[in-house]
């Protein structure tokens, strides 16, 4: 039976591992996600900065196109003569200017934007800079624990190999068809008379019975293997693990 607890104690250590290992791949896609998003929203942001760019670059050039065409039409206004030409230039010119102060209030609409692009750009740059430099860490950090943690289920599977080389063939079959069973606790330790897998109570003669050690034990209730959890034998196991 000591073998036993200790095969199981070992098969818990290896499950906790094995679970710690699966965790550390998912907790690397989730940066890698958060450092792509940041990249994505940054060039999508430079995108749009380079477009308002442009479009300011078209502003300025259709409003000196307009200046130019206002100083003609000035021009022209001064060389007519008749009332009715006169009347023409002056809405036309009075339509250019419309349309200048439009194009230039677009102008100044464009110009906003721009500023408040090229600070928010220059900050999420900085942001993701750091966000990098966390990932890689994260990351190397990360690359470290799966490491240690591949050596200690090395050590463990080891140590596994010689307890089921100490175990009877057919008791570890019996165990195995336990563990995979009921959770992964194919023995369970009884203190003070309480199953402490079940938490049901051994009837006393069992519980005296088991006490005494003179053959294995199931448990009445949940029908996995038993040993009485305060012999001092199996406590200086607990301990270890």
């Amino acid at each position: 039976m000591k073998h036993l607890v200790g095969l199981q104690d070992c098969d818990i250590r290896i499950r906790d591992a094995q679970n710690k290992k699966k965790e550390k791949p998912i907790r690397i896609e989730r940066l890698q996600k958060e450092l792509e998003q940041s990249e994505s929203q940054l060039k999508a942001e430079l995108n749009q900065l380079e477009s308002d760019r442009r479009a300011r670059r078209g502003s300025e050039q259709e409003i000196e196109e307009l200046e130019n065409r206002i100083i003609k039409s000035n021009i022209k206004l001064n060389n007519i003569k008749s009332n009715k030409e006169y009347t023409a230039a002056l809405k036309e010119l009075a339509d250019l200017e419309k349309e200048k102060t439009r194009m230039e209030d677009g102008l100044i609409e464009i110009m906003e934007q721009i500023e408040t692009l090229e600070e928010r750009c220059v900050s999420n740059k900085t942001k993701g800079e750091v966000l990098k430099e966390n990932f890689e860490m994260e990351r190397y950090e990360i690359l470290k624990e799966l490491k240690a943690l591949d050596e200690i289920l090395e050590s463990l599977e080891n140590e596994r190999a010689d307890f089921c080389k100490a175990i009877d063939e057919g008791l570890l079959k019996r165990y195995d068809i336990l563990r995979q069973n009921k959770e992964g606790l194919a023995i369970s330790p009884v203190v003070k008379g309480i199953c402490q897998a079940c938490h049901m109570g051994i009837p006393p003669q069992k519980f005296n019975e088991l006490i005494r050690g003179d053959a294995l034990m199931s448990c009445p209730y949940c029908s996995r293997m038993i040993y009485w959890g305060e012999d001092e034998r199996f406590k200086n196991i607990n301990e270890k693990s």
